[in-house]
Parts: C-alpha cells; structure tokens; sequence
C-alpha cells in the first residue's frame, strides 16, 4: 500500500508564542487553497490574496512574518509587489514561486529583496523546507510541547504516535495516523480530496480519489466504530472531522 509523507516537524512560532503569519498570493485559487490548507496544517497562521493590491492591503493588516509570491499576478509583477512589501513590513521573509526559472529571473528576484525561489511545478515538500529554512534564520522556533492534538474526545500524541478515543487506545496504521493528523490539524475545515491526496501521499491531482475514500472507510471504523461519528462526509466538496458535540 501506499506510503505517506515523512511526519512533520514541530510547528515554529514567533519569539512571544504566537504562531507565524503566511500571506499566500496567487491568482490561481487551486494553488492558493492548497498551499492554506498545507501550512495551516503546520500550525501556521495563513491569509491568501489574488493580486498584488490586495496582498499589499492584506500585509498591511495581517503583518505577515513571510510571504510566498507568485510572480506572474493580474496588476502587478512579483518584483512591484516584492519592493512594496518592503516599505509595508521591512522585515517579512518572501519566497517567490514562479514558472519562470531562467537565471537572469532568478538574479532580479533575488536582487531585488527576495530571500528564496522555487519554480513551477513545486513540491510542497520543497516550498515548505525552503520556508521553515527562512523562518528559522528569521528567528522563529519550535515551541515546545505541542506534540498532542486533542479535538473532542479524540487525542492524538504525535511523538508517542499514540492515539486515543473517550481514552481507548486506537491502533492506527502509519497512513492512517497521517491521514488522522491531517483531520486533526484542521478541525472543522472541510478538506477535499485533492488536498488530503497532496498532504498525506504527496500524488499529483487526479486519478487516486479512491485511496482516500479507502483510508477514510478504515479510520470510521476505527475512530467512529460504536461511537458517535467525528469523521464526515460533504457530498461534493470532501471531508471534515467535527467533535461529536458540534
């Protein structure tokens, strides 16, 4: 069967315990809402624009500790919007994402205030270290004793990897604790197939819905199984885990 992506590492924070700040600025709304879903899965704070006006209206409000930026947007190129972001918040990481990989794109990004560059097609794995790389030399850390997720009566300890309903031990699969992780992680948040695809499996889009409806039929039955059911379906739009009292 297969395997799912390598754990992730503790959730970073800024210096006074709050959860970093990401503004995501894409005009591609698939992009956009995958790249949220990933990082809010990480623990991070996560805001999205679709052009440069409203990422810099978006920086003004949220004061985003890094930025990933599409270079190719409706109003503005990357590098406006780069050097705008710079008067707003002096101080912001930004890693661009863009289709253009020629080396003099690469110099001018750089060279105008970019700290990091990573070309279309992307792993998210590949965006996700770059930006953990730059948040970290930014100052931020891995906040101690973050490792258990509790939503309801259902707990998860991501170092023990240990999970547990109304206190009954659950015994899980590698998947299956990933896939469980990934629900914890987004309480509430209605996730769709192609984001769980991405996060857990790291597949490109398309063709292998049915591995998740199969890993979401074995964790029912071993979270739900007798219990009031956390784990549900949106017909057309994915998955969501709820505690049973909501």
């Amino acid at each position: 069967m297969d395997e799912p992506r390598t754990p992730s590492p503790a959730p970073l924070h800024r210096p006074d315990g709050d959860p970093v700040r990401i503004l995501v600025v894409d005009d591609e709304p698939d992009v956009t809402d995958v790249l949220a879903a990933v990082l809010t899965s990480e623990g991070m704070q996560v805001r999205a624009a679709d052009d440069g006006a409203g990422a810099l209206a978006a920086a003004r409000d949220f004061r985003p500790d890094a930025v990933v930026l599409d270079w190719m947007l409706p109003d503005l190129d990357g590098l406006q919007v780069l050097r705008a972001l710079r008067r707003e918040v002096p101080r912001v990481c930004v890693l661009f994402l863009t289709a253009r990989d020629a080396v003099e794109d690469r110099i001018a990004g750089i060279t105008a205030g970019g700290d990091d560059y990573v070309t279309k097609p992307y792993s998210l794995e590949e965006v996700l270290a770059r930006l953990r790389g730059l948040l970290r030399r930014a100052g931020m850390t891995a906040e101690e004793g973050t490792n258990l997720l509790t939503v309801g009566d259902l707990t998860m300890d991501e170092e023990a990897r240990e999970v547990r309903r109304a206190g009954s031990v659950v015994d899980l699969s590698r998947t299956e604790f990933e896939l469980l992780r990934f629900l914890m992680r987004n309480p509430r948040r209605v996730l769709s197939k192609d984001q769980i695809l991405d996060r857990v499996w790291a597949y490109d889009f398309g063709g292998r819905a049915h591995v998740v409806e199969l890993y979401i039929s074995y964790l029912r039955k071993k979270i739900d199984a007798g219990r009031t059911p956390m784990i549900h379906t949106v017909r057309g739009l994915g998955y969501v885990l709820k505690p049973d009292s909501a």
